[in-house]
């Protein structure tokens, strides 16, 4: 498994494009292998995400079997002359993983869930828009995403019993596009998540870390990284 960083020139009107796209995006991504890789439920897949750290800062963040090629990205929307990636081997990173460490992590995800406005009606998947619904989707699945999100001394908590763990919301959007050839447009809602987490079941979290978390991870969402806590 290979972690790709690359930056984004946004003073250049390709890449501004290229990132009000997730279509684009997504296209890019894939691109960036002679032979795209194979996408199984079961096993590693690409995963991608971009952190928006600054008007100057934007960061696309690749997780995938085969090591990739961002030339293309670096001629359209980087510095050509002076600009790269950086790619690493993430192998060793995740084989160390242990369980009761701590780290802090950042996720873009898709939170959703299924409702229907009555019973004669089918069930459809619906995004939860509210704050505490979209954090209560992500706090649903930390156990068998391998992890347990930490919880703050009672004496941090602004509102005790409610602000109780280490877990904000950094970014909200929402996300209208076409695809190809499709004329009905696809809505997407996207929430990005900063937080501590311990880690649970080593293995479980592994599998997160490369296979992704929830929903539209063809679109920027699942791909969770971890940082020195």
């Amino acid at each position: 498994m290979y972690l790709t960083r690359f930056r984004f020139n946004t003073a250049r009107v390709t890449a501004r494009r290229i990132l009000s796209s997730p279509q684009m995006l997504h296209a890019a991504v894939m691109s960036s292998f002679a032979t795209p890789p194979v996408q199984e439920d079961d096993g590693p897949r690409v995963l991608w995400r971009i952190d928006r750290n600054g008007k100057s800062e934007t960061y696309l963040y690749i997780v995938s079997p085969l090591k990739p090629d961002l030339t293309h990205l670096v001629e359209q929307a980087g510095w050509p002359t002076t600009g790269t990636w950086q790619t690493y081997d993430y192998g060793p990173f995740l084989s160390r993983l242990a369980k009761g460490e701590e780290w802090a992590f950042r996720l873009t995800a898709n939170p959703v869930h299924t409702a229907r406005r009555n019973d004669t009606e089918p069930t459809k998947i619906t995004a939860h828009v509210g704050m505490r619904h979209q954090m209560q989707w992500l706090l649903q699945r930390q156990e068998a995403a391998g992890f347990r999100v930490v919880e703050k001394p009672r004496e941090r908590q602004l509102i005790p019993g409610v602000d109780v763990h280490e877990l904000v919301i950094r970014e909200r959007r929402h996300l209208e596009f076409r695809k190809r050839g499709n004329s009905r447009p696809v809505t997407l809602v996207t929430v990005t998540f900063d937080g501590r987490l311990e880690v649970t079941d080593p293995d479980a979290l592994r599998r997160t870390l490369t296979r992704g978390l929830g929903r539209a991870k063809a679109y920027g969402c699942g791909l969770m990284t971890l940082a020195a806590a």
